[in-house]
């Protein structure tokens, strides 16, 4: 192996550890989480979180949620097919599918919105309470997204149930 391949292979260690010196905004950031995740179907919120994690490139957040989900008895198959799932539609349940595309249209705003037959696809299969908790969680999991990636928290070394909350 050249010295350069030892150079892009080697595991980046953070940043900062942002929750440290932001302890206020974590604590906040852990009680948003947990209201957000009020009613919202384990399964579903594990794959929504993996999804929006893939979308947005996070290693730490693929790496929490993957494992968790596996712990929680979620199929290898679902959780590869996940980056894939338009063409993997029938890994997915109709209700499971309007999440997950609701997660990619609130993820990528690059359109500036969410386009209304998402929204309205979601709604068919979402109480309205259902569904704010779920927008509430997809906008959370972008948020940790964004410290992870900007922190550069390093994949790898979480064990699932690590951060229960």
């Amino acid at each position: 192996m050249t010295e350069i391949d030892n150079d892009l292979n080697h595991e980046h260690g953070p940043r900062m550890k942002w929750a440290e010196h932001a302890p206020e905004v974590y604590k906040a950031m852990v009680r948003l989480d947990a209201a957000a995740r009020q009613g919202v179907d384990p399964t579903l919120l594990e794959l929504v979180k993996i999804r929006a994690s893939q979308l947005n490139h996070c290693a730490f957040c693929l790496d929490m949620h993957t494992k968790d989900a596996l712990a929680a008895g979620e199929s290898v198959d679902r959780i590869i097919q996940l980056s894939a799932w338009e063409e993997s539609r029938h890994f997915y349940t109709a209700r499971e599918i309007a999440a997950i595309e609701l997660t990619d249209a609130m993820t990528v705003l690059t359109d500036g919105f969410v386009p209304d037959e998402v929204y309205e696809r979601a709604a068919k299969h979402f109480e309205e309470a259902e569904l704010a908790q779920l927008i509430a969680a997809i906008a959370v999991i972008n948020t940790w997204n964004r410290f992870a990636v900007t922190t550069r928290m390093a994949p790898g070394h979480y064990t699932p149930g690590q951060y229960k909350r």
